[in-house]
C-alpha cells in the first residue's frame, strides 16, 4: 500500500464522522448506533438518507449542502476514495453528513429497519454478467427492505444503458412507483437543485459524448420479488477507445 493511501487511511481514522469497522469487530460488538443514528450522532430527528458505493462523497456532501434538512451518509468500502468527501465535510464542518466504511451486503448490521428514507445509488458497476451484484437487482431490493422504510425513494443514475434498461425493467415487473425517469438526464425537464452535483466519473462520461441516465421510484418491502428475464444489450463504449473490461474497471 502506497504511502499516500496509508496516510489517507491515518486522517480517516481522525475524523469523528466517518466509520470503520471491519467485520470481525462488527460481529462480535456489534454497531451500537444501529437504530439510533439520530439520536446519538446527527442529534436531530431528520430523515436519513444513503449514498451507496460513495466514491468521493460527492453526492453526500453536495446534498448534505442543498439539504440541510436532511442527514446524509455515503457508504462505500473503499476508504482512499471516501477520504476525499470526508476531508470536505470535516473541514466544511457540515453536520448533517457522515461517512460509513464497510460493504453494502453488512447493512442491516448498521441501520435498523426503517431507519432510512432514501437511497442513492450514484454511477454503480452495472455487472451485466453478474445479476446478483447489481445494486437494483431483486436481491438487492430484499436487503434495502431490513432499513429502508416504506414508501422510501431509490434513486439510480447511471452512465450505463444497460443499467438503466435493466433497473426499469425491474422496476415495471414489481410495480414499483416511477417518481421520474429520463435516458438523457441535462436535456430532461427536470428542474433540480441535484443536477448542479457530478461525480468524478460523471464528468467523464459527459465529456465522451455519454447520455446520464436517472430514474427515481418508490420502494416498499415484497415478498414475492420478480427478476426480470429479459435479453438486454451490453454496453460497449467502443466508440471511446475504451473495451467493456476497461469500463469496469474504472466504475465508482
Amino acid at each position: 500500500m502506497g504511502k499516500n493511501k496509508l496516510a489517507k487511511f491515518a486522517n480517516m481514522n481522525e475524523y469523528p464522522h466517518v466509520f470503520q469497522y471491519p467485520f470481525a469487530v462488527l460481529k462480535e460488538k456489534g454497531f451500537e448506533m444501529k437504530g439510533k443514528w439520530n439520536e446519538m450522532f446527527f442529534k436531530n430527528n431528520n430523515p436519513i438518507i444513503l449514498e451507496l458505493g460513495c466514491g468521493k462523497g460527492e453526492y453526500s456532501v453536495g446534498l448534505a449542502k442543498l439539504y440541510p434538512e436532511n442527514n446524509f451518509i455515503g457508504v462505500d468500502i473503499k476508504g482512499a476514495r471516501m477520504w476525499s468527501g470526508a476531508k470536505q465535510s470535516f473541514e466544511e464542518k457540515l453536520e448533517n453528513v457522515a461517512f460509513l466504511r464497510t460493504h453494502i451486503e453488512l447493512l442491516s448490521n448498521f441501520f435498523d429497519e426503517g431507519e432510512v428514507s432514501e437511497i442513492w445509488i450514484t454511477f454503480p458497476d452495472p455487472q451485466m454478467n453478474k445479476v446478483n451484484r447489481r445494486m437494483t437487482s431483486t436481491r438487492f431490493m430484499k436487503l434495502y427492505a431490513q432499513f429502508l422504510k416504506p414508501n422510501g425513494v431509490v434513486h439510480l443514475k447511471s452512465d450505463s444503458n444497460f443499467m438503466f434498461t435493466y433497473t426499469s425493467e425491474m422496476v415495471d415487473l414489481n410495480n414499483l412507483k416511477v417518481l421520474f425517469k429520463t435516458d438523457d438526464l441535462y436535456h430532461s425537464d427536470l428542474v433540480d437543485d441535484i443536477l448542479s452535483i457530478k461525480t468524478f466519473y460523471e464528468q467523464q462520461w459527459i465529456a465522451r459524448g455519454l447520455n446520464i441516465k436517472y430514474l427515481k421510484f418508490e420502494y416498499f418491502p415484497k415478498e414475492d420479488w420478480v427478476e426480470p428475464e429479459v435479453e438486454i444489450e451490453q454496453d460497449s463504449y467502443r466508440s471511446y477507445g475504451r473495451s467493456n473490461s476497461q469500463i469496469l474497471t474504472k466504475r465508482i
